[in-house]
């Protein structure tokens, strides 16, 4: 596992941070509540969600009510990104969970719920959060914890973290199965079926021919209830013809009653229709009689036209135009009559004018004597021509307002007859059409009185044919039948039962010897068991020291290649021996053992650092099978000096070794920073951590 980017929002001084990490050894470098430890705090957070202590009060900033924690790492080739987030409701600080995600090159594959994100994460890194704690994260001033730890606890914690516990509580467990089993055995050995197995036998032998008799005696009940069963079946088949065929003519009674209405109704129905069809034929004669009557009257105006000299043998809208033309004439009458009249007028006014003075009234030239006498006779001889023909245009204008008005009365009344008699014809058409329909109508109804006749005659010829004796006789032969059923049923229900009772008797009888059999079988396989379970404790018992031992040894190699590494040849070689309580002791040159306690600072630092080094490769080889990826450490040169040089061995040491692909180092040290590969810078600007590289 190698983390690539830690993001922080809201985490102590953090207001928004991003910090890179490149693999190697990094170096967070800063004063005093700059913010460095803070990195770590949050990537602990972020990876396994649980509090260092009660609360998370330690990691949300002040004033803050939400924060949240995103860890990019790589492993195994793939970029892996993991969020987390925290919010504060009332006085309580805990996670949100709507942050909470896990991505795989940007695929989300987990989210919401914190033990999918674990059980994921360990399935990709090996690493839970003891594990982590333990042997990843050295926590300031908890470098020398297991160094200065009891001898007892010591063991007792590393024991745990290799496994080795697992042994005691195993013997210890197995204790109990023991006894588990010794109780078992001494209650099968108790047991009433085990002890009289050779009773249950006898009985079962016993029931066993019981039963065979009765299955001989269940044959013979069989066969005769199959016979009583087939007289029955016969019984039943016949009755139930018989009471269909009745239910048939039941239904045929209803039928015929049903017919007979319908027939009579058929024959109410004919006869109303008779009577209609019989009226619509006087009204279709009346219709007749009117339409003759109509005619007459037509020709008496087509007639008076004709006198009135027009001409009938045309449309009655060509004879209103010929009306009209009487009116023109009497028009142009009526102007001659007038114009005729005004020249008369003006002829008696020139015959005065001329009377009383020689002049002509038109040139106003003077008039001779004769010439004025001529013109006189003339003037008057016209005027008596003019009254003829006045009178001539009265009588005539008289005569044809007198045709005209016999015309118009003429032509109004055969406007009236046309319109009458078109509405006859229509009507005697439809008066036709309806009595068509009521014939056809009449007709049909004939022939369906006719087929409800016939069908009524086969039905009641049907009805007659059912005898009900034959299903009173079926009815006595069926209830005979069905008690014979009924006796031969309830005998072979009784031997079945009793057989029952037998075959459940003999199955728990075998069952009970089976498991008396069992329970002899068991009895000894527990025998065998208590055997096996003790020589197991045995050997848990016996191989935990040896694993243990086999450990130490492994463990004493690590650390003194872990040690050698930080040395590095450039100060005394230190010469680790580890006991059976993974305590370290460092030999002197002439063989002597010295304790970590009787070490200088600096030699205890290096020492307690090469031990939890050695420590976390060795329990990352036997949990994972691989090796230590990560380290993580805050604060490491606890009790190193500057002025003897210890602090630039130790981070001299540190950037030396090559075994771990990265390692994370918080430091307020300059000169330890100075050998880092990639150094971060953290500064604390109006209360807020600034980040540089």
């Amino acid at each position: 596992m190698k983390i690539e980017i830690v993001q922080l929002e809201n985490i102590r001084s953090h207001v928004k941070s991003t910090v890179p990490f490149t693999s190697g050894f990094n170096c967070l470098l800063g004063g005093v509540g700059c913010g460095k430890s803070s990195v770590l705090y949050a990537v602990d957070f972020c990876l396994f969600g649980d509090s260092i202590g009660r609360s998370f009060d330690y990691l949300l900033r002040e004033g803050s009510d939400q924060a949240r924690v995103t860890v990019q790492f790589l492993q195994h080739g793939k970029t892996y990104k993991l969020i987390r987030g925290l919010k504060r409701k009332g006085k309580s600080i805990n996670q949100n969970f709507e942050d909470l995600k896990l991505y795989e090159d940007d695929k989300l594959v987990a989210s919401m719920k914190t033990d999918a994100i674990a059980e994921q994460l360990k399935a990709i890194t090996g690493l839970d959060r003891d594990l982590y704690r333990e042997i990843v994260w050295f926590r300031q001033e908890h470098l020398k914890e297991l160094l200065d730890a009891s001898p007892r606890d010591r063991q007792r914690r590393l024991d745990e973290l290799f496994g080795l516990s697992d042994y005691e509580v195993a013997w210890s467990n197995i204790a109990q199965y023991q006894r588990d089993y010794e109780t078992e055995k001494r209650v099968y050995e108790k047991d009433p079926d085990v002890n009289g197995l050779q009773k249950l036998s006898d009985e079962y032998t016993r029931s066993s021919e019981e039963y065979t008799f009765l299955e001989m005696e269940l044959d013979n009940s069989t066969t005769k209830l199959a016979i009583a069963k087939r007289a029955l079946e016969e019984a039943d088949c016949k009755l139930k013809g018989l009471e269909e065929k009745k239910q048939a003519i039941e239904e045929l009674k209803r039928k015929e009653a049903k017919l007979r209405a319908d027939a009579t109704n058929m024959t109410n129905t004919l006869a109303t229709l008779n009577q209609r069809i019989e009226g619509k034929k006087t009204i279709i004669d009346n219709l007749r009689q009117r339409q003759g009557s109509i005619d007459s009257q037509t020709k008496q105006c087509l007639s008076k036209l004709q006198q009135a000299g027009l001409q009938v043998n045309q449309p009655v809208e060509s004879l209103h135009l010929c009306l009209a033309g009487f009116d023109d004439k009497i028009s142009g009458l009526r102007a001659d009559q007038e114009a005729t009249s005004r020249h008369l007028q003006e002829d008696k006014k020139r015959t005065i004018s001329l009377a009383q003075e020689s002049k002509c009234p038109l040139c106003i030239q003077p008039l001779e004597g004769e010439y004025k006498t001529n013109l006189l006779e003339r003037i008057k001889s016209e005027n008596v021509d003019r009254e003829k023909s006045i009178s001539q245009l009265r009588v005539e204008i008289d005569t044809l307002q007198k045709t005209r008005s016999i015309a118009s009365e003429a032509f109004s009344s055969l406007q009236n007859c046309v319109t009458r008699s078109e509405e006859l014809k229509n009507r005697v058409d439809e008066e036709k059409s309806n009595l068509n329909a009521l014939t056809t109508e009449f007709s049909d109804k004939q022939k369906q009185e006719a087929e409800l006749r016939q069908h009524l005659d086969q039905v009641q010829f049907e009805v007659s044919r059912f005898d009900c004796s034959e299903l009173d006789t079926a009815r006595t032969s069926r209830e005979q039948a069905f008690r014979q059923y009924y006796a031969a049923d309830s005998e072979l229900r009784t031997k079945e039962n009793r057989k029952r009772d037998l075959f459940k008797r003999l199955d728990e009888i075998k069952e009970r010897i089976n498991l008396a059999q069992e329970k002899l079988e068991r009895i000894e396989k527990i025998r065998r068991t208590i055997e096996v379970l003790g020589a197991i404790r045995d050997a848990y018992r016996s191989i935990q020291p040896k694993l243990r031992s086999e450990f130490v040894k492994v463990l004493r190699n690590f650390v003194q290649q872990v040690l050698d590494s930080l040395v590095g040849g450039e100060g005394p070689i230190l010469n680790v021996a580890i006991d059976e309580t993974y305590t370290p002791y460092v030999k002197s040159e002439s063989g002597s053992d010295r304790e970590v306690s009787n070490l200088s600072g600096g030699e205890r630092t290096l020492l307690a650092f090469a031990y939890r080094l050695g420590l976390g490769q060795l329990i990352m080889q036997s949990r994972t099978g691989h090796g230590l990826s990560m380290l993580m450490l805050d604060e490491p040169t606890e009790n190193l000096g500057s002025e003897d040089g210890s602090i630039e061995r130790l981070a001299e040491a540190i950037s030396r070794f090559k075994a771990i692909e990265q390692i994370i180092a918080v430091t307020h040290s300059e000169a330890f920073a100075s050998k880092g590969e990639h150094v971060i810078n953290l500064e604390k600007e109006a209360g807020a951590s600034k980040i540089s590289i």
